[in-house]
């Protein structure tokens, strides 16, 4: 067995544990209301974080105005509770539509 292979599996393992140990520990372990509410606050920010780093960069540089304009759209669309696929072609029809024009 070669190194990358072991790496593959214990990483499986680990990803398997960790999916298991929800339905497992969902009786058992209460948390407390100031636990739920920060680990809450916590997936936002890093979803956010996630957002903003995908809408502005891309690899080491700023990503242009036209796809921060197409997240723009597809938030304010989201936000006002348009279907996934108008959100989706929206936001991808202004980034085109604004790179067409030549706004990079």
């Amino acid at each position: 067995m070669n190194a990358t292979l072991a790496c593959v599996l214990v990483l499986a393992a680990g990803t398997y544990a960790f999916r298991l140990a929800g339905p497992v520990l969902h009786g058992r372990v209460e948390l407390p209301a100031r636990v739920q509410e920060l680990l809450a606050v916590g997936a936002t920010v890093l979803l956010v974080a996630l957002l903003a780093t995908g809408a502005l960069t891309q690899g080491q540089e700023f990503a242009g105005w036209a796809r921060p304009a197409g997240v723009v759209v597809g938030g304010v669309l989201a936000w006002r509770r348009a279907p996934f696929a108008v959100v989706v072609v929206g936001a991808a029809a202004a980034t085109g539509l604004l790179r067409l024009a030549g706004v990079v």
